[in-house]
């Protein structure tokens, strides 16, 4: 910018400043005054930051600003105000146009501003300047937080900025135009902080507790002083070059040599042995030109190998949409001093700084107290440290804080996030995607390291990284995280490098995962379910089905004698209104009519009625059964409006998902895993792209990258047979390129696959003709398939034998056409797929749709009267048996769900409840010696089943109710499949019983001061199965501390182990605050759980033990108390629990967990049961006694 230009009165303003004389500077009487003006100014600049390009131009930061900072320090006000001013005229040329301009005349404006820090930043480069900014820094830290003003934050604060944006400005490509090993302008200010001692104030920072408010600050600086360095240059700086360095420099050495001979070879075939003024013109035969006619080649046949049509046409520009995205990451080595200060640094921050830096920047990052992408600088650290660590001397205990599965989720979410706004926001998805390869350089770190840790001499450390495997291997994001980004590489906003680090760490992490499966038979994991929309079948609605329907209804429930079972009608945690609901429900008795379920429809009827009786919408109170029938007609035959289509769930596999779909919301289970099955998944054209583009690049990859990409090549070509999916034409072509590199010697392992690929597929067209056409596609699993197997041709003989069957059982009724043709065929080799395809190119069906499968259970059968009479004979049979539906299931003709044959029981009239079908249970004798642990005694004597499941009977109470409720779309299994499929849920849900030894834990919280709280755990326990017990009815209640001192204990640790320990469940996401008692957990579970609470408490006084004389109730004192003894104890509290209970019950009430309660909703139970004041105080019937082992004799408040 020209300075006769500049704004007169900005000129006048510099010039008040001062003068330089030689090294001595002079500074006029108004020097702070003007420092001030400028400030000022610079916050009315326009938006080509005129005021920022003029100050620029007269070089006021160096020739003013830095020698009176440096000579004037004493000045305080002056000192501050410069460095204020400073901090502005330093910052990133990006904060202050905000993004790259696109405008002409904008960008050159940005490029002069960018120009001028480059300035500012190699005038900072001086020791003295860095000492003078220590020296004010470290008599700063000096004062306590107490003796610090504002004006000392604030100036701490503006000299961590000022560092930060001197750091932070970019180096110029055509001024610095230095080697490797020579000091750049970057270079020069390192050592000026190293000499003055301001790494020292940086990593004092980091670890001094009192200053973690600048952590994020700290960090900023720390991460661009290591621009441009890699951890692997820093732990090799100063020492000795290692064997393997020096075999990888002999290999690139030689690699140039071999490219250079051939290229000689090459210049001396194309040149004569002497000069030939005619080039000569030949016919290329069998090459056809544009018309008809053979190729006619003007020049020497030296040059005839490299003749392509593309020759002499206009290279055809690519938009810039479609460009691939550069490789922006900078790398150079930095002079030999540098390097080792740089080193040293790493080693001392390891040691003494980054666990607690890292904890406190992690913390502002989660409490969102940061400032916007600061996270990039959490996951740069994470890398890079970590990998210095790795790389110099390996000590997990340095990165404790960043090695655990919380850093692998925050990784895994912010992977995902910046994903999903590289889609959303284009214009910025340059940026969106360094974040992500960010995100995945420190997931890789990760990953070698726990892959370092497995190496280690030390059995914890290799313990430690078997659990830390075992979590990322069993959930299912993070065994997913590779399949995505490999499926939506994106080449036009995702550079090079991004593939390369991600085809490295899937490397990594496959080979981690066959390692840890080896060994191992039934790994479990979590498999996803993904719910697709579907069309649900079509009910016939037209007026002849629907009076059909009402027929068949009518007559089923004339038949039971509207005798039905009881049905809750709305979901009372439900955010719908009620009065959606009450349409809701009438929708739902207009379905189970729809689908001729007659006792269910009239059952949510007078259910309903119950709910929503104003208005008699479902009929008024005293109505008749034939009321009630023809309300049920009016409902089935109106015209209600419905909600949209519900999902159906459909698991992996079972067809191909749509990209479309894979956003949508999945749901997880448990299934065991499969290395091989896993490794199918990436047998996908999808994912083989993105390996074939970096293989495109071979000559410019390490002999890691080749080696990672033809690994995963050979697992899919090798170890699943799946070399077809490589026969592709530019496949071949890249094929040919890497064969014809005169340097093909130094990529062995490659060239050997080539071979390999290349021999099957000769040898698979020497069958198959039609090899040569496929080469043209790409081709998915079916194909492959299809290409390597063959298909089998249908002879005129199978067709008509086909067509036959066909039409002998199209009007059979069978449920599935193709199923039943399968066995009647005369070739036993063809496929459902083969019959399908068959049907449909002989035009005998429309579609394959029309041939889809159907999905077992969704049938609606009814039952005959055949079926009937057997059902009637089984239940008079079986009527008296310990499982009465067990038995009846497993002699049952025709197999049907276990909801349907209760259903059926229930309309036939021969049980009134579905109770009567529960499992009766044998209770072995008390103090038996069967082997049982004093808890399994005592939740026995407390009402528990502990017992051993038989093989014929294997199902709890719990699992009777569930299957009870069991809906008509499951599948019926056999008793042994059932046994397999229920006994790790049983073991699960049966922890509370078997595994409570509470003695210790509930001793030490008493003596914490705890009782109060554990009292109220029993209460809520004891009720909770009160309510299971007499309802039937099993939800999951939360446990409500509405007091101080319960609160407080639900927040203690060793107060949620106890919790943990008695199968409580934690809030299971952001969206649930408190504990719940889960639905698995019957009434006896919950009653052994309140008693072990009972019972692991201290021996109690004579006055305490009331009637139980001469029995002691210490439990946990084996050693001196008898099993006859615990016995009686036991006996006695179970006696004393049961006196609580009332005599008797009114007409019209229910026997509710609290005494005469009259049954109300399930939120109102909610509510009361964790009413502090309603659980410490008993109701009118349960007045209490001193003898109440419960209670306290001197307060007669609870224990």
């Amino acid at each position: 910018m020209d300075l006769y230009m500049m704004n007169c009165e900005l000129l006048a303003t510099c010039s008040a400043l001062g003068y330089l004389e030689g090294d001595t500077y002079h500074r006029e009487s108004d020097c702070l005054e003007s420092v001030k003006d400028l400030i000022r100014y610079l916050r009315h600049e326009d938006d080509t930051r005129d005021i920022r390009q003029q100050l620029g131009a007269a070089q006021i930061l160096q020739n003013d600003l830095l020698p009176i900072i440096t000579q004037h320090s004493q000045d305080k006000p002056l000192f501050d105000a410069c460095i204020r001013l400073m901090v502005n005229l330093t910052q990133p040329a990006l904060l202050c146009f905000g993004k790259v301009p696109q405008d002409p005349t904008f960008r050159h404006h940005f490029l002069q501003v960018v120009s001028y820090l480059q300035a500012y930043k190699e005038a900072f480069a001086s020791e003295k300047v860095f000492g003078v900014l220590s020296e004010t820094l470290y008599s700063l830290l000096q004062l306590e937080w107490q003796q610090r003003q504002e004006e000392d934050n604030l100036l701490i604060e503006r000299i961590l900025l000022l560092l930060r944006n001197v750091l932070h400005v970019p180096a110029d490509p055509y001024e610095e135009k230095n080697v490797d090993d020579d000091a750049s302008v970057h270079d020069k200010l390192l050592w000026a902080v190293h000499m003055s001692g301001m790494d020292d104030l940086l990593k004092f920072l980091a670890s001094a507790q009192s200053e973690q408010h600048w952590s994020m600050h700290v960090l900023e600086v720390i991460s661009l002083m290591f621009r441009d360095q890699t951890p692997e240059l820093l732990v090799s700086a100063g020492q000795a070059r290692s064997a393997q360095e020096k075999q990888k420099d002999a290999q690139e050495l030689e690699l140039l040599r071999l490219k250079e001979q051939a290229s000689k070879r090459s210049r001396s075939l194309q040149r004569g042995t002497r000069h030939s003024r005619f080039g000569g013109s030949y016919v290329v035969q069998g090459l056809k030109s544009i018309g008809d006619k053979d190729v006619i080649y003007h020049r020497g046949l030296h040059n005839f190998k490299n003749y392509t049509h593309d020759a002499g046409k206009v290279i055809s520009r690519v938009p810039k949409r479609r460009q691939m995205a550069k490789d922006v990451e900078g790398q150079r080595r930095s002079a030999l001093n540098v390097r080792l200060f740089l080193r040293d640094f790493c080693v001392d921050f390891l040691e003494n700084c980054y666990n607690r830096l890292m904890f406190q920047v992690k913390e502002c990052l989660i409490r969102e107290q940061a400032q916007q992408h600061d996270e990039t600088y959490f996951l740069w650290a994470l890398s890079f440290f970590m990998a210095f660590n790795r790389g110099h001397v390996f000590r997990p205990d340095l990165v404790s804080e960043t090695m655990s599965i919380r850093a692998f989720h925050f990784i895994e979410r912010n992977i995902t996030n910046y994903y999903e706004m590289m889609l959303t926001d284009r214009k910025e998805a340059t940026s969106w995607s360094s974040r992500m390869h960010l995100a995945l350089k420190a997931y890789q770190e990760l990953l070698l390291t726990v892959n370092e840790m497995d190496r280690s001499q030390d059995e914890s450390i290799r313990q430690s990284a078997n659990v830390i495997k075992s979590n990322i291997f069993y959930l299912m994001e993070y065994r997913e995280i590779f399949l995505t980004l490999l499926r939506k590489f994106d080449e036009t906003k995702q550079p090079r490098s991004f593939l390369r680090d991600l085809i490295e760490s899937t490397h990594l992490f496959l080979r981690m995962l066959e390692r840890f499966c080896k060994g191992r038979n039934n790994l479990v994991v979590q498999h996803r379910k993904s719910r697709s929309r579907k069309k649900q079948p079509a009910i016939q609605s037209t007026p002849e089905a629907l009076e059909e329907t009402w027929q068949i209804v009518s007559e089923e429930l004339r038949a039971a004698g509207f005798q039905v079972s009881g049905t809750v009608p709305f979901d009372a945690a439900s955010e719908m209104p009620l009065e959606e609901q009450r349409t809701e429900a009438m929708v739902r008795i207009q379905d189970a009519l729809l689908v001729r379920q007659g006792p269910e429809a009239l059952s949510l009827l007078r259910a309903a009625r119950e709910v929503w009786p104003e208005g008699d919408v479902f009929g008024s109170a005293d109505v008749e059964p034939e009321e009630e029938m023809q309300l049920l007609n009016q409902i089935l035959f109106a015209n209600l409006p419905r909600a949209a289509p519900a999902e159906v769930e459909e698991e992996d596999g079972v067809e191909e998902i749509e990209e479309e779909e894979e956003l949508e919301s999945v749901s997880v289970s448990e299934t065991e895993f499969n290395f091989i099955d896993f490794v199918k998944r990436f047998a996908n054209p999808g994912i083989v792209r993105p390996y074939l583009l970096l293989l495109k690049s071979y000559s410019q990859n390490t002999a890691h990258t080749n080696h990672c990409i033809t690994r995963m090549l050979h697992r899919l070509a090798v170890d699943l047979k799946m070399d077809a999916l490589l026969f592709q034409l530019s496949i071949f072509h890249l094929f040919h390129k890497i064969l014809g590199d005169p340097a093909v010697a130094a990529y062995k392992e490659l060239v050997t696959f080539i071979k390999f690929v290349l021999n099957r597929f000769f040898a698979l067209a020497a069958r198959n003709n039609k090899a040569y056409m496929e080469l043209l596609f790409w081709k998915n699993v079916g194909t492959v398939r299809e290409m390597t197997e063959g298909r089998l041709p249908w002879t005129p003989e199978e067709a008509e034998e086909l067509r036959r069957l066909y039409e002998e059982h199209q009007d059979s009724g069978v449920p599935d056409i193709v199923e039943t043709l399968l066995p009647l065929l005369s070739t036993t080799t063809r496929t459902r797929r083969h019959v399908i395809t068959q049907l449909v190119n002989m035009g005998l069906v429309d579609s394959a749709k029309d041939l889809k499968k159907e999905r077992k259970g969704t049938r609606i059968v009814l039952w005959t009267e055949e079926q009937e009479l057997e059902l009637q004979t089984l239940f008079e049979e079986y009527r008296h048996s310990d499982d009465v539906l067990g038995n009846i299931m497993r002699r049952l003709t025709a197999r049907r769900s276990r909801a349907r044959v209760v259903d059926k029981l229930l309309s036939l009239g021969l049980v009134s409840e579905r109770k009567e079908l529960y499992k009766k249970r044998r209770r072995n004798a008390v103090g038996k010696s069967n082997g049982m642990t004093e808890e399994d005694f005592f939740s026995d004597l407390a009402g528990g089943q502990n017992e051993q499941p038989s093989d014929d009977d294997n199902d709890d109470d719990e699992d009777e109710e569930d299957d009870l409720g069991q809906s008509d779309d499951e599948e019926v299994p056999d008793r042994e499949s059932l046994r397999h499929q229920e006994r790790p849920k049983r073991t699960k849900g049966m922890r509370v019983e078997k595994d409570l030894n509470l003695g210790p834990m509930v001793q030490s919280l008493r003596q914490e001061g705890m009782s109060g709280p554990i009292l109220w755990l029993q209460n809520c326990l004891n009720r909770t199965a009160d309510y299971r017990e007499e309802d039937g009815v099993s939800q999951a209640v939360p446990l409500v501390p509405l007091t101080e001192e319960n609160e407080d204990a639900m927040e203690a640790k060793s107060f949620q182990r106890l919790l943990h320990k008695l199968g409580v469940r934690a809030p299971a996401d952001e969206q649930e605050t408190f504990w719940r008692i889960p639905t698995k957990l019957s009434a006896s579970q919950l009653r052994a759980a309140a008693a072990a609470l009972s019972v692991s408490e201290e021996a109690p006084t004579e006055e305490e033990q009331g009637g139980v004389e001469g029995s002691p109730v210490e439990v946990h004192s084996e050693s001196e108390t008898s099993h006859e003894q615990r016995v009686q104890a036991l006996r006695a509290l179970l006696l004393k629990r049961k006196r609580k209970a009332p005599a008797g019950r009114h007409r019209g009430e229910h026997l509710h967990p609290f005494g005469h309660v009259p049954r109300t909703s399930h939120a109102h139970y909610t509510l009361l049961l964790f009413n502090p004041v309603l659980s410490f105080f008993p109701f009118p019937d349960e007045s209490p006694t001193v003898n109440d082992p419960e209670l306290d004799p001197d307060t007669e408040a609870p224990r």
